[in-house]
């Protein structure tokens, strides 16, 4: 995994069971099982779920709209409204759960990520030291992100490069909210924990050109994807 700067991002990984396959991940076994277990949260959303290396995660981005104490989560569609926000919000892209709820799940300022609810108990949004975990087991800074993207061109617009998804991880290109809505297709953007400034918090970011996995830093008003990751 990279990070913008050229300093290396790990990862953090986890994985269930379902079928066993032998991939190229380096471990003392080199057979991943996958596991796609429902894990229910808000108004009878599941999903499953895959462990890689020591970690378990989601293997759909995050689609509530209530917290994990069934408190409601603001849905904001107002451009400019969104835009200034300082309090939590989310938004389905283009505003349109009819088409993009179920793929790509919601769009979470880090406000939402902030209050430490929007994952079912038990889970978390990761931090960025959980997302360097992924990457070490994964094993090759150069093709980290490609091992934990959907494969193919259906969501993603090609080339997709090195996409495999070898881990069960389907990592999406769910795109941004910022001042408008852009590049799905082209770019899976997810929170982490980090709380780098007043202003920025942390990334880790999917390209369809190329196969690794970055880190970086953005506004805190972005609307981004989330993923869950089991706590320990």
């Amino acid at each position: 995994m990279h990070y913008n700067t050229g300093d290396r991002l790990k990862l953090t990984g986890i994985s269930g069971n379902y079928s066993t396959v032998i991939t190229d991940v380096p471990a003392s076994s080199k057979a991943i099982t996958f596991n796609f277990i429902a894990c229910t949260h808000g108004y009878g959303n599941d999903y499953p779920i895959v462990q890689i290396g020591t970690q378990i995660w989601m293997a759909e981005n995050l689609k509530t709209t209530r917290y994990n104490d069934e408190t409601s989560i603001p849905n904001v569609t107002d451009p400019a409204e969104w835009l200034n926000l300082t309090a939590p919000g989310y938004c389905w892209y283009n505003n349109d759960a009819a088409t993009y709820k179920i793929t790509y799940g919601a769009l979470y300022n880090w406000y939402a990520v902030n209050t430490g609810k929007l994952c079912p108990a038990g889970w978390h949004v990761p931090s960025e030291p959980e997302f360097y975990v992924l990457d070490d087991y994964l094993g090759s800074e150069g093709a980290s992100g490609g091992k934990i993207k959907e494969a193919g061109t259906t969501h993603w617009y090609s080339p997709n490069t090195g996409a495999t998804n070898e881990t069960g991880w389907t990592g999406l290109p769910g795109g941004q909210r910022y001042d408008d809505f852009r590049v799905m297709g082209y770019y899976g953007f997810y929170w982490t924990t980090l709380d780098y400034s007043t202003t920025h918090a942390g990334v880790m970011i999917l390209y369809y050109n190329v196969d690794y996995a970055d880190g970086d830093w953005y506004k805190k008003q972005n609307g981004f994807s989330v993923r869950c990751l089991k706590n320990p």
